[in-house]
């Protein structure tokens, strides 16, 4: 092609989203980066605990991509209500869905929407000051919680619930989880896992992480950890560095004796949710009943939880799952209920023919589910834009019917979309949460409304706020 730069729309700003921009700018492509809050970086955000600071470093090399004259950052832009699928190809050769999966797993059992009952992917974006969920309320005064998984989300969320002031406000918590987990009368938290401990999906850095929190006792019962004769078999022949590493940093805290410390935090396995306990329809939480399981052999999967007929009763007030992430249907795009993704082919959204769409393509999670870390998303986004580029080499991207610049595209928003905010505002509003921060000596202050944040950014766009 020639003439005017193609242009390509990405959706989505988080870790997936980014990495697409950039891939896309050394092929030679402009692209316009949307979001629907104002704020860049998705899940770095608002997903990354708080007190993981090292791992938002990223957004540095985010920072950079945004810096390349070809980039354009369009946020508080709602696919599907301030722009439409048609709109985006009117103006668009190529778009990219980077939508994440914002939706959580349900547990399927009975008394799961009760009071106390919460998916941990809401109580995440609430203690890191998500717009959406900022003014959620979570009944903190019980004092023993259930976090059901076995991933990393269910150890940043068990470490939150205990986290005490001091190690709160050094982070960049939004201020009214700080108030709240502060004044919190959790003093036992219980990680409820499916499987055993070889199949635990926890990183051995987080898991160790737990038994260096001074105010925190870690309880693992040595019977938890023992693995059985098939099962042990299995990590010989198959269980690699981080399942043996995990092994040993269990089996060590089962041998540590209880220090006395204020807080516990307790690891249990082989136990499903049979049913969220209330005094009656729609009573907060007294309880949840769990079926201890025992391991079974798949001679394809291996190890498998399989139920036993033993029943048990956990007292608490607070459960929160944490099984999983799933994507939501975006719009009249193909989607794969089955596995919660918008359908497609090595990244070409296809239909249920397998018949691609021309010039719309997915990366990150909504595009291969929820796997991985941050990083993986940069290989992601490298497949996805090389089938982008073998498209646009072949003539089989999209044909826009508008030849837009990004000034003129910017013009069109700013016409139909009143609180758009560009790359400028949000650095505006990066400064002004910076700067709230260093008067506390924390990382920063989040703003958590989307009205604050499109009036602070408002003023460095130069618009009258």
């Amino acid at each position: 092609m020639t003439g005017r730069p193609r242009r390509v729309a990405v959706i989505g700003a988080g870790p997936a989203g980014f990495f697409s921009c950039e891939a896309l700018l050394k092929e030679g492509f402009e692209v316009d980066l949307y979001d629907a809050l104002p704020t860049p970086f998705g899940l770095v955000r608002a997903g990354v605990a708080p007190d993981h600071p090292k791992i938002k470093v990223i957004t540095h090399r985010y920072e950079k991509t945004a810096t390349d004259p070809g980039f354009r950052f369009f946020g508080g832009v709602r696919l599907g209500a301030e722009l439409s699928r048609a709109q985006l190809l009117e103006r668009y050769h190529a778009v990219v869905y980077a939508v994440g999966t914002s939706s959580d797993n349900r547990l399927g059992i009975p008394g799961e929407d009760r009071p106390g009952s919460h998916p941990a992917t809401e109580f995440v974006a609430w203690y890191n000051g998500h717009p959406e969920h900022a003014d959620r309320e979570f009944d903190l005064a019980t004092k023993c919680a259930v976090v059901v998984g076995n991933g990393n989300v269910a150890i940043d969320v068990a470490r939150m619930l205990v986290l005490g002031r001091d190690e709160l406000r050094v982070t960049d918590t939004a201020d009214h989880a700080v108030d709240a987990l502060v004044a919190s009368g959790v003093d036992h938290v219980i990680i409820l896992g499916r499987r055993n401990p070889a199949q635990a999906a926890f990183t051995s850095p987080e898991l160790l992480e737990l038994g260096e929190l001074p105010e925190v006792d870690v309880i693992v019962s040595p019977q938890e950890v023992a693995l059985d004769e098939q099962s042990a078999r299995w990590v010989e022949e198959h269980g690699d560095r981080n399942v043996r590493r995990n092994l040993e940093i269990l089996t060590d805290y089962s041998q540590r004796p209880p220090q006395g410390r204020p807080h516990r935090i307790e690891l249990r396995f082989l136990r499903s949710p049979l049913e969220v306990v209330g005094d009656g329809d729609g009573a907060p939480i007294s309880g949840l009943r769990v079926r201890r399981n025992r391991i079974g052999w798949d001679e394809k999967d291996g190890p498998v939880a399989v139920p036993t007929t033993e029943e048990e009763l956990i007292e608490c007030g607070l459960v929160l799952r944490s099984i999983g992430y799933r994507g939501r249907p975006l719009g009249d795009l193909p989607f794969d209920e089955s596995r919660g993704v918008i359908r497609n082919d090595g990244g070409r959204v296809v239909d249920e023919d397998g018949c691609a769409a021309q010039g719309e393509y997915v990366v990150g999670w909504i595009k291969r589910g929820p796997s991985g870390v941050i990083g993986t998303n940069k290989k992601d986004a490298a497949d996805t834009v090389a089938r982008l580029f073998e498209d646009a080499e072949s003539g089989r991207l999209n044909q826009p019917s508008i030849q837009a610049t990004g000034d003129e595209v910017e013009a069109w928003l700013r016409g139909h979309v009143p609180d758009l905010v560009t790359w400028d505002g949000w650095r505006r509003i990066d400064a002004h949460e910076v700067a709230a921060g260093q008067r506390h000596g924390r990382p920063r202050v989040k703003v958590v409304t989307v009205a604050e944040m499109t009036a602070i950014a408002r003023r460095a766009d130069g618009v009258e706020a």
